[in-house]
């Protein structure tokens, strides 16, 4: 009888993500949209925009991030007892894109894995960790790996919210004896109803969106998740009055950089408002008595705490936004691009021992704050990652191009019979990509050479 050891120090053992070889330069996107200039680079924080043609969907990406991960950490299939993905971007409404993945498990005889594809927007990536690591904690665990893909492919019609697409796909090795330990179980959720983003229309790729309900959803999730995860921090660990100077980073799902700096700014906020008179509030003081509703519209209030929260966010986000604002918004798996870019930019020495919160929000909605203890070298990772150069390497694609691939995505977007128009040479080494649709809609792919 075998006896399974409970696990311990549960979470993300490795982690690699797959973006596409080409990007549109915001810059160059301003002028050919005819707007002012800093419109996007400035007001969104954004400088390049990652997309891909007809040749790339959700499957064939997921699969690129996945068979390269395996390649990459020299990871075994028959070693993954569990396969969660996290997306929004669905081409199937009946059929899985992780029942896609198991295409790849193929060679190795193991079809024995659990898990399902999670969605509601951009909070579906953080739902299959949640779901992989209970797995490895819980009395159900059977003594292998999980895997977690978390990505989408994020795209929108003309128009003023087109610059703040983009596409990602991370994947996430968890397991017991992580460097990256999940703090079971200071997490605090909040979840609503509400119409700020979504996709009721089945024949397009792009949401419905409410900008500005969006935004004030997003800075009320964080105001909320944030309360509940210092009420944790307070009730399990023993610390008094917790805050901010609790949690040495803070990782943000970003839809655009410039939402990052707001939502960070709304937890000085919250702080100021659970400690009024600390002394690194002197400057806010006339904002004491306005109500927490009106916080989420007042221009004066946010500028006013983005300022006061500027050197901690310096220190303890800006390091996680690399990714973001060089490829764009990645829906599910932006939250993880953001700790594959920290892993990147903070050396072993400036993380080890160091809590790593991360703000997960999905429209609709859906929030959580939630926390890792960084335990054992992050140096492998992000020797491995390799983030920095892999965004250096792409080709960049001028507006108009950019403009001629959208519009191809449009007209082709639930296509029967097709044939990508698409050139494979494009792509990345070991990218897979479509090869046709046949009549009854069943897609066929192929990977490009690794050399």
């Amino acid at each position: 009888m075998t006896v399974i050891t409970r696990a311990e120090n549960v979470g993300i053992r490795a982690i690699d993500v797959y973006f596409p070889s080409r990007y549109v330069d915001q810059a160059e996107l301003e002028q050919h949209d005819g707007v002012s200039a800093g419109k996007y680079t400035i007001g969104l924080g954004q400088s390049k925009m990652a997309f891909c043609d007809d040749r790339e969907d959700i499957s064939s990406a997921c699969m690129t991030a996945v068979q390269s991960f395996m390649e990459k950490y020299n990871v075994s299939y028959s070693d993954i007892g569990r396969l969660e993905v996290g997306t929004e971007t669905i081409i199937d409404k009946s059929k899985s894109t992780k029942t896609v993945l198991m295409k790849l498990f193929e060679e190795s005889g193991n079809f024995n894995v659990e898990g399902i594809d999670t969605t509601n927007a951009c909070y579906g990536g953080t739902s299959a960790l949640f779901n992989a690591c209970q797995w490895v904690d819980s009395s159900a665990w059977d003594g292998r790996l999980a895997l977690v893909v978390a990505g989408d492919i994020a795209v929108y019609s003309k128009g003023a919210a087109r610059p703040s697409g983009g596409m990602g796909i991370a994947c996430i090795l968890v397991g017991p004896d992580a460097p990256l330990a999940l703090e079971f179980p200071l997490r605090g959720t909040f979840m609503e109803h509400i119409y700020d983003f979504y996709k009721p229309d089945m024949s397009s790729e792009f949401p419905t969106v409410d900008g500005p309900l969006s935004v004030t959803s997003y800075v009320r999730a964080v105001d909320h998740a944030y309360a509940a995860y210092l009420e944790k921090l307070e009730k399990i660990e023993g610390i008094a009055n917790p805050s901010l100077n609790d949690l040495d980073y803070v990782v943000f799902h970003s839809p655009y950089t410039k939402q990052v700096v707001k939502g960070f700014a709304r937890l000085a906020y919250n702080d100021f408002m659970r400690s009024p008179d600390a002394a690194q509030f002197a400057d806010v003081q006339q904002f004491k008595d306005v109500g927490r509703e009106e916080s989420y519209t007042n221009k004066v209030l946010e500028k006013a705490f983005i300022n006061v929260s500027k050197a901690a966010f310096s220190q303890k986000t800006e390091p996680s936004l690399l990714a973001a604002r060089n490829i764009g918004n990645m829906y599910t798996g932006s939250v993880f691009f953001g700790l594959v870019s920290l892993l990147s930019q903070a050396s072993f020495d400036q993380l080890d021992g160091k809590r790593i919160a991360l703000f997960s929000y999905g429209s609709g909605c859906a929030a959580s704050v939630y926390s890792f203890r960084v335990r054992a070298d992050t140096s492998a990772i992000a020797q491995t990652v390799d983030l920095a150069q892999r965004l250096d390497s792409r080709t960049k694609v001028s507006p108009a191009e950019f403009e001629a691939i959208m519009d191809l995505r449009e007209k082709t977007h639930n296509a029967q019979e097709y044939e990508p128009t698409g050139s494979v040479d494009t792509l990345f080494p070991g990218t897979f990509y479509l090869q046709k649709i046949d009549s009854m809609w069943r897609r066929a792919y192929g990977r490009t050479p690794l050399n």
